[in-house]
């Protein structure tokens, strides 16, 4: 018999992303029966509201997830490593936000509006991979081109947002930018660079490829999603000193031919995409606007003149939200609805 409630366990409570899992179960009205709050001992204690209940923030260990039937898990990735496996033994479903199992071949990595269908792939090892952020925003917009064209090729740069790292990296940001008012020392903590007013085409560690782990990603979570290994994608990532949302430059090549004007209309109607492309009066997707929202946003569609069959876009999400919370959420409400 289905359930009308589910016990639901946020691992990594207390970071940026699982404040936002928190705030989302409320906002969409999740039917959470028994909420338990995780972290490590460093958060434990951490008081955080519910709708309108207080819940104090426990030490996650191995027997955090007996009872619990769907974990919402944003910690460190070892931290996940370790106790994604201990919750779903437990019978508890884990929706992780970590890269650590998203190439794991047993591992559904979903975004609900490209390939929902994947989630019954969950019982291997009860657990559904959460796609990077910059990922997830991307092949939102890339699907319903793919059906309608297919694509060949995927050029991709990203303006990504500070808060993509973390609470830390959002206060250096806000620290850098007083100091440089204020003509003070520069302090660096975080990131190898200022990132105050500066742009560092340096996201996670650099690989033997010359390559970033993060670019890497892009490539090859894109194509698990879309299910289509033919797919070439190469992507250079940068983080840029803007607090919320990340944005991308994507140039695409299709199979069949495409007008700007019919990627509009494709996009206008695709589930989570919206259409903001008015140059004329200067309207397309900006940082600031989608911050807070829950849809990916899309502009400055144009069709590229170097080669027959291209597609030039401008891509902007929250990363905090669709990036991670929000496609966590989601996925969750999906496995209620037609798994559990």
């Amino acid at each position: 018999m289905k359930k009308e409630k589910y016990n639901v366990a946020v691992a990594g409570a207390t970071g940026a992303v699982g404040n936002e899992m928190i705030s989302i179960l409320e906002q969409r009205n999740f039917p959470v029966d028994r909420l338990k709050l995780l972290a490590s001992t460093r958060g434990a204690g951490t008081k955080l509201e519910f709708k309108g209940k207080q819940y104090t923030v426990e030490v996650m260990d191995e027997n955090s997830f007996a009872g619990m039937d769907i974990g919402l898990f944003s910690p460190g990735g070892s931290v996940s490593q370790k106790f994604a496996p201990i919750a779903g033994k437990a019978g508890c479903v884990v929706i992780d936000n970590t890269s650590a199992f998203r190439m794991d071949p047993e591992v559904p990595l979903i975004v609900p509006e490209v390939n929902a269908h994947a989630i019954a792939g969950y019982h291997k090892k009860n657990i559904i991979a959460n796609p990077n952020c910059s990922t997830i925003q991307m092949v939102v917009a890339l699907k319903p081109i793919h059906d309608a064209a297919r694509i060949k090729r995927v050029v991709v740069s990203t303006y990504q947002s500070v808060s993509g790292t973390g609470k830390r990296a959002v206060k250096e940001l806000e620290n850098q930018i007083l100091a440089v008012y204020n003509q003070q020392e520069i302090k660096r903590e975080v990131y190898p660079h200022q990132i105050a007013f500066n742009c560092l085409p340096h996201i996670d560690v650099f690989l033997e490829n010359g390559y970033t782990k993060e670019e890497m990603k892009m490539v090859n979570e894109t194509k698990k999603i879309m299910e289509d290994d033919s797919i070439r994608v190469t992507a250079t990532t940068v983080r840029v000193p803007v607090f919320y949302s990340h944005s991308e430059s994507v140039n695409i090549e299709t199979e069949k031919k495409l007008t700007a004007d019919e990627v509009r209309e494709i996009l206008s109607k695709a589930p989570g995409v919206v259409v903001v492309d008015n140059p004329k009066k200067s309207e397309y997707p900006l940082a600031i606007h989608a911050a807070g929202k829950d849809e990916t946003f899309v502009g400055r569609i144009r069709e590229d003149e170097s080669i027959p069959n291209g597609i030039n876009m401008w891509i902007v999400s929250d990363n905090i939200r669709k990036g991670a919370a929000l496609n966590a959420v989601q996925i969750a409400e999906l496995l209620i609805q037609k798994y559990l």
